[in-house]
């Protein structure tokens, strides 16, 4: 058995306890193997012993794992910044894209989104902490930017993505946990097609759970801790247009 597997296992395990001690239905949170940084081989490893969706946050090196790894039965979700001059590889790559926070963005990806694909499953990335340093539109303006995205034809708003402050204070935790369901339970009354709340990574997974989370990022629980990779990450940076 592989250490991937062995993480694998283990981290579906806290998955279902924490479902469990939430009186949350059986299979209620989906796990989301988010793999930058990681080689194809890693996901493929994680794939064999039964993880299907991937998030990546870097549109080049996410292409070459999708050309090494085609022969398998991967959903990819794209959950980094999106810059303009992307938009097009990515509405033809992914299968789910998490971190819209732009109109521009939105009829970039729609009118980009190939006619033989199915129409692009995209979440709302939600600044719910308004840091300055991070991206996602304010939850003051989610009602009339999700109004907006939900009237462009080949994208179907499925959610709220949300990267809270990092903290080890759980309350703190719990408030933005908070905060983040209610703006989805909201939403879901509008929306029929909302069903997801993608929040909760290795460390907060299951605060995360407990709060509502339909779907949580992880990656250092399954992969182990990442070697930080300079030159990508200066490809790849943030320079939106």
């Amino acid at each position: 058995m592989t250490d991937i597997k062995k993480r694998l296992i283990s981290t579906k395990n806290t998955i279902h306890l924490a479902e469990d001690a939430a009186q949350r239905p059986p299979y209620s949170v989906s796990l989301l193997a988010v793999s930058k940084t990681w080689p194809a081989e890693a996901l493929r490893h994680a794939n064999q012993a039964g993880q299907r969706f991937f998030g990546e946050n870097y549109l080049q090196e996410a292409l070459k794992k999708m050309s090494a790894l085609a022969d398998l039965d991967i959903e990819w979700h794209f959950i980094g910044p999106i810059q303009s001059n992307k938009t097009k590889e990515i509405a033809s790559h992914f299968e789910w894209v998490q971190s819209l926070d732009r109109a521009k963005i939105a009829q970039r990806l729609a009118k980009q989104r190939p006619e033989n694909l199915p129409d692009l499953n995209v979440c709302i990335q939600v600044n719910i902490d308004n840091e300055s340093s991070k991206s996602g539109i304010t939850p003051v303006e989610l009602f009339s930017f999700a109004h907006e995205i939900s009237q462009i034809d080949r994208l179907v708003l499925r959610g709220l993505m949300i990267i809270p402050t990092k903290t080890a204070d759980e309350a703190q935790q719990r408030i933005a946990f908070k905060k983040a369901r209610d703006l989805f339970e909201q939403l879901a009354k509008r929306y029929p097609t909302i069903d997801t709340l993608s929040m909760g990574m290795s460390a907060d997974m299951i605060l995360a759970i407990e709060e509502g989370s339909t779907m949580v990022r992880i990656g250092t629980a399954l992969f182990g801790q990442r070697k930080p990779n300079i030159p990508k990450l200066l490809e790849d940076a943030d320079f939106r247009a």
